[in-house]
């Protein structure tokens, strides 16, 4: 059953013209993590396959975007996707997101939403600018050594760890709930687009959300061992699945995940409520 959707009221008294203002901003920020999710399991198949070493997170997609040919200007594209996604993302946490009103949880998931992709948006200008040598995992392997070296600093690293276990766990439950359902026109699709929507969604979401909580695991393993070197992120806890094993298939089944996460993206760019 599709939820009821309404627009929420802005600060202004006129949350028509936010919308409007808006709307481009949301589907292009939507199209722009779409892609990037879709480069990364692609990115992930081929690790698994032994044919390539990239880093599998956000900041190795867009490095191979940019070594590619006319992938150069598409990365200046998606890391202006990224931006908007971000501003979409602090909107709602000032105004209210479609779907969750005015909900104290869900402005600050906007926020912390919005204050991730404002990083990711910076890095996609840096490498296209030329820069952004240092990869993600190793800027994140970095700040952990730096902040376990201070008093309570291990407790912190640990903190944020567990952090970010319960917000991949909370991602599978909204996968496997179709709990994304409540944010999508889902009467203006077709029956067969909406059952592949959903497929996509549920597979995707709950994916991306096993990943993330695989990466928490790593950053408390890191803080409980004192090896910053377990912090490597999203590319640490993908890599982790191919040493195990089995590990070729269980990085290929969470590329593939990944992938449709990516397709289900899309879809959302295309039918979500802003």
């Amino acid at each position: 059953m599709t939820a009821t959707y309404r627009t929420p009221r802005s600060l202004t008294g006129n949350p028509a013209t936010r919308q409007e203002l808006l709307n481009p901003a949301a589907r292009l920020g939507l199209t722009a993590r779409a892609f990037v999710y879709l480069l990364i399991g692609l990115l992930a198949i081929l690790v698994a396959t032994g044919r390539s070493t990239a880093e599998t997170d956000q900041w190795g997609a867009m490095q191979q975007l940019n070594h590619r040919t006319f992938g150069h200007v598409v990365l200046w594209v998606v890391a202006v996707g990224l931006a908007a996604y971000a501003l979409w993302r602090f909107s709602e946490a000032a105004f209210g997101a479609a779907g969750d009103g005015h909900k104290t949880s869900a402005r600050l998931k906007s926020f912390a939403r919005g204050c991730i992709y404002s990083v990711l948006a910076a890095n996609g200008f840096q490498i296209a600018a030329g820069g952004g040598s240092t990869s993600q995992s190793g800027r994140q392997q970095t700040m952990a050594a730096k902040v376990m070296l201070h008093s309570g600093g291990r407790l912190a690293v640990g903190v944020v760890g567990a952090v970010i276990v319960v917000a991949g766990l909370v991602l599978v439950y909204e996968g496997l709930s179709r709990r994304f359902e409540k944010y999508l026109a889902m009467s203006s699709m077709s029956p067969p687009t909406r059952r592949a929507v959903e497929v996509l969604g549920v597979v995707g979401t709950a994916a991306r959300g096993a990943v993330f909580a695989l990466a928490g695991a790593f950053l408390i393993q890191a803080a409980t061992d004192y090896k910053p070197a377990k912090a490597a992120g999203l590319d640490g806890a993908l890599r982790s699945l191919r040493d195990r094993q089995a590990g070729p298939w269980l990085l290929g089944a969470a590329a593939v995940g990944l992938i449709a996460f990516g397709l289900y993206g899309f879809a959302e760019a295309r039918w979500r409520h802003t």
